[in-house]
């Protein structure tokens, strides 16, 4: 059985930035352990595995546009929310499948998620803005990060909150000293060239520093935009490769927008 994988970066605004996600196509899924072993093999922060075929739960197609079914497994585990592969698997179907048509739909464990395509050829991930509750910084945590929290939140990531944009930029956490967390750490702070900058942490998910994580902003952009008094916001993840974001706070939903650039297309043969 042969099976296509498509490798995009998004949120990408250069050659070799943004966050790379593995997209796989399928006709059906295939069983569960050999999808986590082709993330293992990928070897990305995130493989992106998508159907037609829509479960029972979905209740039917949203609209008159194209919908699938989306898994996200990072090589460790599987996922209930990940932004920048469903980017990049928006991308390509409407690239190669439906060019025809600027948005398609997800059925997802976290529900439906839409990606809409503009003019300028740039996408509109539309998530679920999640909660933050301010609480006291766990001292195991801010210890791996090796930084001075100035307060901390929790809620789908842990999130740190820092002085300034340089304390993100120079940490360097030791994983091995990391707590147990259900996803992850978030070290954000206020930005210069953007509203504000943030770093992800995974080591417990199987990704020790992911490049730029749109699910982490469902959370990040509520939180920014009550601490800056807006519903507009630019934001900066200050990995190694780096990329950038938009995020508008609208209602009960988080709208991120960033561009997407395919680095390779090829072909997965699969044992008998």
């Amino acid at each position: 059985m042969e099976v296509l994988l498509h490798q995009i970066d998004a949120f990408a605004d250069a050659p070799f930035s943004g966050n790379p996600a593995a997209v796989m196509p399928l006709p059906t899924w295939l069983p569960d352990t050999l999808l986590q072993q082709l993330a293992e093999e990928n070897n990305l922060a995130e493989t992106a595995f998508y159907t037609s075929q829509l479960p029972p739960e979905a209740g039917g197609p949203p609209g008159e546009w194209p919908a699938f079914h989306l898994r996200w497994f990072t090589p460790a585990v599987e996922v209930d929310m990940c932004g920048h592969a469903t980017l990049a698997s928006a991308a390509q179907i409407i690239s190669d499948i439906h060019p025809e048509h600027d948005r398609v739909s997800f059925y997802t464990r976290s529900g439906w998620l839409h990606v809409d395509r503009t003019d300028d050829d740039e996408y509109v991930l539309n998530l679920p803005a999640l909660a933050s509750v301010q609480v006291d910084p766990d001292p195991v945590l801010v210890a791996a990060l090796g930084v001075t929290a100035v307060r901390a939140y929790t809620g789908q990531d842990e999130i740190i909150v820092v002085a300034d944009e340089d304390e993100v930029r120079s940490a360097t956490p030791d994983f091995g000293a990391f707590p147990q967390l259900p996803r992850g750490a978030v070290l954000t702070a206020p930005g210069r060239s953007s509203d504000f900058v943030s770093r992800f942490f995974g080591p417990g998910v199987g990704v020790a520093e992911d490049p730029v994580t749109g699910s982490a902003h469902a959370q990040l952009v509520p939180l920014w935009a009550r601490e800056l008094g807006r519903s507009t916001l630019t934001a900066r993840q200050l990995s190694r490769r780096g990329g950038t974001l938009r995020g508008e706070l609208a209602d009960n939903r988080v709208l991120l927008l960033g561009r997407c650039r395919r680095y390779l297309d090829g072909v997965v043969t699969l044992p008998d």
